[in-house]
């Protein structure tokens, strides 16, 4: 193989085709002062067909994940290396770098050795692989990609193949014969399996995939019965107790599971317990869907059940749905721990997308912690509702039998919520409501338990923050509500104060369900568990209801009447029409949660000026109101407000018309024209700064400061 020192000389390889790997290219020796790698120079767009190309290799089906990522901006450098980056990965084949199928341990609470060694291990489990390769997107050439390949065999330390058709201990019987199951159907077939889904379902969409491999014929469908039979025997017998002892357990399961780990610290006298778990899937979904986007907290699950409450930090996908990508155990809010897990998270994100930031993050407690989150996150933080508003309703509904009281109720607290903006006398109105019901003697001693020490704060939180939308007040209650469906089932009740059980329901039937919906929605298939998904919340719910089935009272606007979309005889009352505290009598409101009718009616009332506005548009109206309302002597304070009022309305009127509009090309044509910067120099920065100033100045003696700067940059520069 031809070695070189300079990749200045080395052509671009563009391979015909739609996919191609490593063989399809010719590869030279790039000596360097360090090592000597094997490199090969393609066009940056073509950079997926090569991922996708390494991953199709018949003899080692894989899939590569990035392990580690960087980036800089342009105009960073001042001196130039021809092989200095603006972006940086490293792909490493998803069954490495960890090898899981290694040893045994002797469990804490036993005296014997339990044989954990298991050649033919979990499909999912790493086996030590070695391959990998770094992709670098170059400074002076953004259009082209360097590849380094350091290894390029799929062998473990030792030098033996560790997975494909070539490993002897693959797994499966005859799993020599046919390809390997690549992390995809893997994946895809223990989702399905630890669903409930029937096994000829899970079979017959197994053979789908490994069919992408090999042809198919009886053996092979043979072979994948034995497979799908095997892998469901080991989920079924699969067990949550590690270990008799409940911490031991959990020890052992973050010892064995440590790249789904992000922060970890056992409980001791000083220090309160805090586990947080996020999978390789997860961290993924947060860097796509978290990046420019807002974060949201479901916080305090479990705080009465459970034995270590959980709290679970979302994303909203490309429908807008919720979707974990952490969750954290513990039972400490304090701001030094909330801070020392969140910046965990953050670094965790941060080494494979250095460019990653969140612009907003979203709480649903008025208790906790901001400070960490500004200190971390460095974004704007949102408050949503859609907690006290279901723990209010659900509270009239059990202790209050009469319905028209309930109603009555439910809009009174409602009238107080929205009375923060208009200078409400908080203890007045809170007296008021007790008096007007004091007949309702189990309700008014629950408000005064629960609510009335900590009312203040609660609407103190909703006056100074900007309240979150119905949208993503549904997203996140139908997250809650799965969430409790999943862990609340009748036959696990007497695990809930095990930390190994809730990791082990989170880690696998909450996590396939999420990844199986994902799956489902961009990939195609599966229509019944895409139709479910998408139907998963009340908002997308609302949307599929008409506007003729909604009739408003026009006279005193006290409700608004939808009509069933599975039973037209039916008629849901909405009173209270307009306000997130509107009440409806279908089963599913009674329960506590934001029903479809209350969002289609507060979607119609939204556009009527006779109705009141959301609370969030009240929130966002008071903030703009506040911005404005800077004293006129204080120029420059009034310039910036000016500003910033101008911004956030050229953005929200934007977001407007985008959402209204049914062509994005008729949008994008009436945006202004955006002028691009200049070209910035690259390789002749250094002789263009020197040309810049007379010689004389930069020879003079009398700049020993500049000369003393310029001889440390050189240092710097070589250490590179």
């Amino acid at each position: 193989m031809e070695i070189i020192e300079s990749i200045d000389d080395l052509p671009v390889q563009d391979p015909p085709g739609e996919d191609f790997s490593s063989a399809d290219l010719d590869w030279v020796k790039f000596s360097s002062a360090e090592r000597c790698e094997d490199v090969a120079l393609i066009p940056y767009d073509r950079v997926d067909a090569f991922i996708i190309g390494e991953c199709c290799n018949v003899e080692c089906p894989t899939r590569f994940h990035i392990e580690r990522g960087r980036k800089r901006a342009k105009g960073t450098l001042r001196e130039l290396k021809n092989d200095e980056y603006l972006e940086y990965r490293l792909y490493w084949c998803s069954f490495g770098p960890e090898n899981y199928g290694e040893g045994g341990d002797i469990l804490p609470s036993r005296r014997y050795r339990l044989n954990t060694r298991n050649r033919a291990a979990r499909p999912q489990s790493m086996r030590g692989c070695t391959c990998h390769f770094v992709v670098k997107r170059l400074y002076a050439r953004p259009s082209i990609a360097l590849l380094i390949y350091y290894e390029r065999r799929h062998v473990n330390k030792a030098g033996f193949v560790c997975h494909g058709p070539l490993d002897k201990d693959a797994i499966g019987p005859g799993a020599k014969k046919i390809p390997y199951v690549c992390s995809e159907i893997q994946q895809q077939t223990m989702s399905m399996i630890y669903l409930g889904i029937p096994e000829e379902n899970v079979l017959e969409k197994h053979i789908e995939g490994i069919q992408r491999y090999c042809g198919s014929d009886a053996k092979v469908q043979s072979l994948a019965s034995q497979y799908v039979q095997k892998l469901g025997t080991i989920i079924k017998r699969s067990t949550h107790e590690l270990d008799l002892d409940d911490q031991a357990s959990i020890r052992l399961w973050v010892e064995r599971n440590k790249k789904s780990i992000f922060f970890y610290r056992d409980t001791s006298e000083t220090d309160p317990y805090v586990l947080g778990i996020q999978t390789e899937w997860q961290l993924q979904q947060m860097i796509r869907f978290g990046h420019r986007n807002i974060i949201a907290a479901d916080s305090t699950f479990g705080i009465k059940r459970l034995k270590y409450p959980l709290c679970t930090l979302l994303v909203f996908d490309s429908r807008q749905h919720a979707l974990p990508v952490a969750w954290i155990i513990t039972r400490s809010i304090v701001k030094q721990d909330v801070a020392i897990w969140m910046k965990a998270l953050l670094d965790r994100v941060h080494a494979v997308d250095p460019g990653w930031k969140a612009n907003g993050f979203l709480i649903d407690d008025a208790a906790a912690e901001t400070e960490p989150i500004r200190e971390t996150f460095s974004c704007p933080i949102l408050f949503s509702l859609w907690r006290v508003r279901r723990s209010w309703l659900r509270h009239i509904v059990k202790k209050c039998t009469n319905i028209e009281v309930q109603r009555e109720m439910f809009k009174r607290l409602g009238q107080i919520v929205y009375g923060i903006w208009c200078g409400l006398d908080l203890p007045v109105a809170i007296e008021e409501f007790f008096l007007d019901f004091v007949d309702q003697t189990s309700l008014i001693q629950y408000f005064k338990d629960s609510w009335l020490p900590k009312i203040e704060m609660w609407l103190n939180s909703m006056k100074t923050l900007p309240l979150a939308s119905q949208e993503t007040s549904g997203a996140i209650e139908a997250y809650h509500m799965k969430l409790k469906a999943k862990l609340y089932d009748d036959s696990h009740l007497g695990s809930l104060q095990r930390v190994d059980w809730l990791v082990h329901k989170l880690t696998t039937e909450l996590h396939s369900s999420y990844w199986l919906d994902r799956y489902a929605d961009e990939s195609g298939s599966f229509s019944n568990v895409k139709e479910e998904y998408i139907a998963s919340t009340s908002w997308h719910r609302a949307l599929q209801i008409p506007d003729h089935s909604v009739s408003l009272d026009d006279k005193d606007q006290l409700f608004a009447k939808v009509v069933s979309q599975k039973d037209s005889s039916v008629n849901r009352l909405v009173w209270n029409p307009g306000s997130e505290f509107a009440h409806c009598d279908c089963e599913w409101s009674l329960q506590g949660n934001l029903c479809k009718h209350v969002i289609k009616v507060n979607m119609i009332c939204g556009n009527l000026p006779s109705y009141q506005s959301s609370m969030s548009f009240q929130s966002l109206k008071n903030i703009l109101i506040d911005l404005w309302k800077k004293p006129m002597d204080d120029s420059v304070e009034l310039d910036i407000s000016t500003a910033w009022t101008s911004q956030i309305l050229d953005q929200v009127q934007k977001l407007v018309e985008l959402n209204n509009s049914n062509d994005i090309g008729v949008v994008v044509n009436n945006m202004p024209l955006k002028w691009a910067a200049k070209q910035t120099r690259s390789s002749n920065w250094r002789q263009s700064s020197v040309l810049a100033f007379p010689s004389s100045s930069m020879n003079s003696p009398k700049n020993p400061a500049s000369r003393k700067k310029s001889r440390k940059r050189k240092r710097l520069s070589r250490l590179r």
